[in-house]
């Protein structure tokens, strides 16, 4: 019999909908079903591509036992965070503060009123290294409610009233300076893993917004030291198991310092703001290796992520059966010699060196992770590219990994930024064709009449939850690159309602920003959260996109709210740039003007148009924006006012209030845009 989530569009939730508990989603209803039962709620937080929330799934809640129990003395209430990103991180909040760590799944116990008061991730069934089993956890829960309500209340009202102290001060809303970018670049170098690439030390995750960054303050202030650790954690990085080095496309993390065992569960946004990465730096550097894999990871997110209905799906799983009936994390992607000589033949010696695969394994039971060590020696590439096309096809008749088919606006406007300046910088028409499609469905699907974002949608369907402040931004940041891209003024048009509902509902008369609109639900605190962690925070990602949005049409109210939100830059990224790598990206736009180019011609096909529009897209000065189109044309403000001149296609370029002169000459427009 299946609970009530089996109406739901969260894949993860209709994971649950057979189990014997009684899952209710987070909703009113099931805090008065709590009220009217007078039973505390446990709330369980996870996603769809989570190890241990499977684990935790398979021995506690699809036991009829131990839902027999949870049934009599708790309401369950269900939550996917990618779904709910502002349940997740007021809990997670709580969570943290309580236990000095946090993580998924998370398994919360509330008051009727969604109050916290006693708090855990995984829970074994049975007692382990000094854990309580889960049982033991409720039967605990249920006596303290039971026989101490007085102090469940006291607690509760206590943990709510330390969270509504821990307010946000981000400085004094002044935009940084030269001084922030170079005390961050400092702090880096001093974290710096020189051996390895990347920073700090095991587990690794990719550091995409860092290397930003790193790579526009390169661009500035002709720092080799930024450039140099930005484009080696970028090799080792693509060299490594962290990379699928068959099918393109990054695991979440490594578990080790030298990038070789990864994480396998493959997610969108990693995989979006890495393939800009690697376009980036080949913008920079023309580095053959970063063309590869920013081309590889866009066909490997258009291969396996895209939706029927055009938009991109959330993550791959990282576990997959194994062929015995077994779900294994990495049974997709792990080979032993054994399993390339079935495959190879003769040539199973020259893949084992190439792919760094040995006998002993660097994964578990003798399998190994493909990586491409650094060799002596050239490989005739003919051959290699045979093993890898051999590879593939075997690799795609194992039983693949799951698939949360859950379209994340957020998420899909970083993978409509990255798929469109990939396509325009490798003439690449498909991935451009790929990034338009995904927007329409946003339009179409995500956006209300008034221009209001849904949070997800799944076969077509929008989901029930009110879009937060980072679905928003990174939308809007996606608008902007296809404007910039395609010439089409409508998408610059899409991002302007969507940054006035930043300016009007995210952000406070301070100027700091909230995740969550002032008319959304009203959770036991507002969260606000401006540290980039794997994406671009809501907050930073909003600077980026009002300022983008302001150097294209000169709106004042715009630039100051961008600058006020990076008042949080100049107090987190001398302290903690890792976690603040986006802010200080946007700081560098800032910084730099941004630069404001216009390409004008008598068509968008006219070949010196093209050039020069290709040109400026090119352009490697932090946070430029491009508009191009005809002469007289009102797709952009930009355009106006701006003639050819002696009949041939010409670029403007502005900043800070001064135009350079008019150029027709592609290579003067490099120069002005730092190429």
């Amino acid at each position: 019999m299946p609970n009530r989530l089996a109406h739901e569009t969260s894949p993860y939730l209709l994971q649950h909908a057979d189990n014997p508990v009684d899952w209710w989603p987070w909703s009113a209803e099931a805090f008065e079903e709590a009220r009217r039962r007078d039973l505390p709620v446990l709330l369980s937080v996870g996603y769809s591509s989570c190890h241990w929330c499977h684990v935790m799934a398979h021995e506690s809640f699809e036991d009829p036992e131990t839902a027999d129990y949870l049934n009599a003395h708790f309401v369950g209430v269900k939550v996917d965070r990618e779904e709910r990103p502002d349940v997740d991180a007021v809990y997670m909040e709580a969570v943290q503060a309580a236990t000095g760590h946090g993580g998924w799944p998370m398994t919360v116990f509330l008051t009727p009123d969604a109050e916290p008061f006693y708090f855990g991730t995984y829970f074994p069934p049975e007692p382990r290294h000094g854990m309580p089993s889960f049982r033991q956890v409720l039967e605990g829960v249920h006596a303290a409610w039971t026989d101490r309500r007085e102090e469940v209340a006291e607690v509760a009202g206590k943990i709510v009233r330390d969270l509504a102290g821990r307010q946000l001060s981000y400085g004094d809303a002044k935009v940084p300076g030269e001084q922030e970018p170079a005390q961050a670049l400092l702090a880096l170098t001093r974290e710096y893993d020189q051996q390895r690439g990347g920073f700090g030390a095991a587990p690794k995750f990719p550091p995409s917004m860092v290397i930003e960054f790193l790579l526009r303050h390169h661009a500035r202030t002709g720092a080799e030291g930024a450039l140099q650790m930005a484009a080696d954690t970028c090799e080792r990085m693509a060299r490594g198991g962290i990379y699928d080095q068959l099918g393109g496309g990054f695991a979440r993390y490594s578990v080790d310092r030298e990038w070789v065992v990864p994480h396998f569960e493959k997610m969108l946004y990693d995989n979006a703001l890495l393939c800009r990465v690697y376009a980036h730096l080949w913008r920079s550097t023309g580095s053959e290796l970063a063309r590869r894999v920013a081309l590889e990871t866009a066909d490997f997110m258009v291969r396996e992520l895209r939706t029927a209905e055009g938009g991109f799906a959330s993550a791959l799983d990282a576990d997959s059966e194994d062929g015995t009936g077994r779900h294994v994390e990495g049974a997709y992607y792990v080979w032993t010699p054994a399993q390339l000589r079935e495959v190879l033949g003769d040539d199973t010696e020259l893949a084992a060196q190439y792919f760094g695969v040995t006998e002993e394994g660097t994964f578990e039971h003798g399998s190994s992770v493909l990586q491409l060590p650094q060799h002596e020696g050239v490989f005739d590439a003919g051959r290699i590219e045979s093993v890898k096309a051999r590879l593939l096809a075997a690799r795609a008749e194992r039983p693949a990994p799951g698939r949360d088919d859950k379209v994340v606006a957020a998420w899909n406007g970083l993978a409509i930024a990255a798929l469109a300046e990939t396509g325009a910088y490798f003439d690449r028409p498909d991935l451009v064709e790929a990034a338009v499609a995904a927007a329409d469905l946003l339009v179409r699907l995500h956006l209300d009449d008034h221009a209001r974002l849904a949070r997800t949608s799944k076969d077509g369907r929008a989901g029930a939850h009110a879009g937060v402040l980072e679905d928003y931004a990174d939308v809007a940041e996606g608008f902007l690159a296809l404007a910039a891209v395609t010439g089409e003024g409508v998408w610059l048009e899409f991002a302007g309602f969507l940054l006035d509902h930043v300016l009007a509902r995210f952000t406070d008369d301070s100027g700091a920003l909230y995740d969550t609109a002032a008319d959304a639900e009203q959770l036991i605190r507002r969260p606000q959260d401006p540290t980039d962690n794997a994406t671009p925070s809501g907050w930073t990602a909003a600077a980026g996109a009002l300022l983008s949005y302001a150097a294209h049409t000169g709106s004042e109210p715009h630039r100051t709210a961008a600058e006020r939100a990076l008042g949080v830059v100049k107090a987190l990224g001398p302290r903690v740039p890792r976690f603040i790598g986006w802010g200080l990206a946007v700081t560098e736009a800032v910084l730099d003007g941004p630069r404001e180019t216009a390409v004008v011609g008598p068509s968008l096909e006219d070949p010196g148009t093209r050039a020069l529009h290709r040109t400026a897209l090119l352009g490697a000065a932090p946070g430029a924006v491009v508009a191009v189109g005809t002469p007289g044309s009102d797709e952009f403000p930009l355009l106006a006012d701006r003639p050819l001149v002696g009949g041939e296609p010409t670029a403007y370029v502005c900043r800070n209030f001064t135009c350079d002169a008019p150029t027709t000459d592609p290579e003067r427009l490099r120069t002005a845009l730092g190429g």
